[in-house]
């Protein structure tokens, strides 16, 4: 008769105790996890260049937004034309910024004019296939505010500073405009726009004020505040009317941006979505726009309410940090740094989006 030694039966027991555990922690998906129909999906901006969408593919993005179709109001071929340029490289185009309305932002005489362009471009979006139209809505843009500060092995940070801009005077093209105006002159807008884009199977997606300054120039900023957006979203009950999230002005304001996310998610409002870190110093007023790794946003945990709620739109890993390698030989954005004080090109883009599709893999993957 074979004798169990008291170290056999530990090892035994400990194997036991063990395989459980080894089990659970496997992972319970094929590697790579991919995007797909079911997933959010990675996007970066059209670029100037011919190669970006080849650039693009490289990095394994498969989604393209933005790209010129013309002055409004848009045509149906051109959309389709953009689309189908866009596709042929393998690719999808998912949304495109609209402008040129400034009448209807103001409620100026003729405002009823531009208002019937964007409804046109709407329609021409439809039927072209194309999914989401951008937008903006500011009586004046905080630019002001703006100064490049010095990050980490010297890359280039973009800094805010409200009080570079406290007090300045209205702009004449633009006149001074009080909250309550700006919030009268959307209403009209969206309440002849929305119903359109629902028909047409469009969703709008309004950016938030950015910078998010309690006051520009002398004018209110209806998207500077969640409860503006809030506000926002209940003008037209409908999908079509949504906004494009972007988890570093939540921040900027001083929210909770997993919390903002869910609200909005939750809703199905979020319709485009920026994803970017900050480092806050005075909510509103004071902040810094830091490397999407070293902010005071949790990415991880917001990337994780992203696939929790289910979001299948767009990701925009946006506002790359200056590097040294853009500067001596990346000119291919056609912007020195980004377009913005201390922002960055292409090889800071490769950077911003390779952390994104880490979060978002670890996140599918759990």
């Amino acid at each position: 008769m074979n004798r169990i030694s008291r170290r056999s039966l530990m090892q035994t027991a400990g194997a036991v105790t063990l395989a459980p555990s080894m089990t659970a922690a496997a992972p319970s998906s094929t590697w790579p996890i991919l995007e797909g129909p079911d997933t959010p999906r990675l996007c970066i901006l059209a670029g100037r260049e011919e190669s970006y969408l080849r650039r693009a593919k490289q990095i394994g993005v498969d989604t393209i937004i933005g790209g010129g179709v013309g002055p409004i109001p848009w045509k149906e071929e051109d959309i389709r034309a953009l689309i189908h340029r866009t596709r042929e490289a393998g690719l999808t185009h998912y949304n495109i910024m609209i402008g040129g309305f400034n009448r209807a932002v103001y409620a100026r005489p003729g405002r009823d004019e531009d208002i019937d362009k964007v409804i046109q471009s709407v329609r021409a979006a439809g039927k072209a296939g194309l999914p989401v139209i951008e937008y903006n809505w500011y009586a004046h843009r905080a630019m002001e505010g703006y100064f490049a500060e010095t990050g980490r092995g010297g890359s280039g940070h973009t800094g805010f500073d409200y009080e570079k801009m406290r007090g300045l005077p209205a702009l004449p093209e633009e006149g001074a405009h009080t909250l309550e105006e700006m919030w009268a002159n959307i209403t009209y807008f969206l309440k002849a726009v929305v119903p359109v884009a629902q028909e047409s199977g469009v969703r709008l997606a309004l950016h938030p004020n950015d910078p998010p300054a309690p006051v520009s120039r002398g004018s209110g900023q209806i998207m500077g505040s969640v409860a503006g957006w809030k506000r926002l979203i209940a003008i037209v009950d409908s999908p079509a009317n949504g906004i494009t999230y972007d988890c570093g002005v939540t921040r900027e304001m001083g929210e909770d941006p997993v919390e903002v996310f869910r609200y909005f998610a939750s809703r199905d409002r979020v319709n485009h979505m920026h994803y970017r870190n900050v480092r806050v110093i005075k909510p509103y007023e004071r902040y810094t726009e830091v490397g999407i790794d070293e902010g005071q946003v949790d990415m991880f945990a917001v990337m994780k309410e992203v696939v929790r709620q289910k979001y299948t739109r767009t990701i925009y890993p946006e506002h790359p940090r200056g590097l040294d390698y853009d500067d001596e030989h990346d000119k291919l954005l056609g912007k020195p740094r980004g377009g913005y004080p201390g922002g960055g090109g292409y090889a800071g883009q490769v950077f911003t989006v390779a952390y994104a599709r880490a979060m978002l893999q670890a996140a599918l993957s759990q």
